[in-house]
């Protein structure tokens, strides 16, 4: 069968005109279809960015962001790499801007938690972004950080980001009821939080946020948060180890961590059906039944008819400074990402149930028997 020509995308350029993007392959499947979706063709995917490219840029806009790119798109049995040196994987994580980069894509210099660097893709137009799509990114993952003429910038996050996780034997409406209280509890600190489907089973809440804290005090503020939801409500747990969490919703306070992100607003997910990490009200979540029923094919429609639910989050920046007296109370440290380094109080980096007491010295260290 010949190869399909290449199709042509117009999106709207800084200078007011139009660039152009190239897809090439349009009638590659990228998601197949399913009871209740049609395929997802690699055209599809990069009309669907262009049909939300004002409020994804919104949330992309001069942020360094990680690429989940599925080149083969994603098909029953496909995988995603568990690191750099899983290259029998079918997705992957894309840190460093990739070669031959179109010149309109401008880049983010960030610094790993290793103190390594790379240069990572800084959307600052539609183009950029349609681009990405069309290289099979399926997934933007932004730093909680934008760029700007404060040295530090790339260091200060902007945003509070609170990720609720449901574990095995909780549903989708014990989500909705933990994220509410999560409302409740940054209303009454007199903060403002947005909420969004995660594209699969979680919902996650944002707080614009002062950029004059560093990741280690926007974390210890997401542990606050998450420490006070489980005062609140008994169906909640920050704990790291999924031994210990039970049939209670996760509050992943890690993603708040250098190096850590959460999909993007009006990203698509590697899930089969095309669902999309969709912005609602606090009104529109309460009604959501099933988030897989927000997709590529449904969140356009509603984007046109009822506009984008986070367009005010950039009016007011809150301090977090009431979280940090939270922590304050308790200022207990609990366990990092496994690929950072080892953290000044942190617990040991073992699970409860396989640790020897005497093995370990009071500061969490491996203690070496002779």
């Amino acid at each position: 069968m010949p190869k399909s020509p290449a199709v042509e995308i117009a999106a709207p350029a800084p200078d007011g005109g139009h660039r152009i993007v190239r897809v090439t392959s349009p009638d590659r499947v990228m998601y197949p279809a399913t009871e209740r979706t049609p395929a997802v063709t690699k055209l599809m995917m990069a009309e669907y960015i262009a049909a939300v490219g004002k409020p994804l840029l919104r949330v992309l806009r001069d942020r360094p962001t990680t690429l989940e790119r599925w080149p083969s798109g994603v098909h029953p049995g496909m995988r995603l790499a568990q690191g750099p040196n899983d290259r029998e994987a079918d997705g992957f994580y894309q840190k460093r801007v990739m070669k031959g980069a179109p010149d309109y894509v401008q880049t983010a210099r960030i610094t790993f938690p290793s103190g390594r660097t790379a240069d990572e893709v800084r959307p600052s137009e539609v183009a950029v972004a349609i681009w990405c799509a069309q290289m099979g990114t399926i997934t933007f993952h932004p730093w909680p950080v934008r760029v700007s003429p404060d040295p530090h910038c790339l260091d200060q996050p902007d945003e509070l980001r609170i990720d609720l996780d449901p574990q095995p034997g909780t549903t989708f409406a014990d989500v909705v009821r933990v994220a509410n209280v999560t409302g409740e509890v940054l209303t009454d600190l007199d903060m403002t939080g947005f909420c969004k489907t995660s594209g699969n089973r979680g919902v996650h809440v944002y707080v614009r946020i002062e950029p004059r804290w560093d990741f280690l005090d926007v974390r210890h503020a997401a542990i606050a948060l998450g420490r006070e939801l489980e005062k609140r409500d008994a169906g909640v747990t920050t704990a790291w180890w999924r031994e210990e969490r039970g049939a209670r919703v996760f509050v992943d306070y890690n993603q708040n961590t250098r190096d850590r992100t959460i999909a993007a607003a009006w990203s698509l997910r590697a899930v089969q059906g095309a669902p999309v990490s969709t912005p609602l009200t606090w009104a529109e979540l309460a009604d959501i039944r099933d988030p897989h029923d927000l997709n590529l094919f449904t969140v356009p429609e509603r984007l046109a008819s009822t506009g984008d639910p986070w367009r005010d989050m950039d009016r007011k920046a809150y301090s977090i400074q009431p979280l940090l007296d939270l922590w304050d109370e308790h200022p207990a440290e609990l366990n990092f990402p496994p690929d950072h380094p080892k953290m000044p109080g942190e617990p040991p980096r073992v699970q409860p149930s396989r640790k020897v007491a005497a093995n370990w010295d009071a500061d969490g260290n491996p203690v070496l028997n002779s």
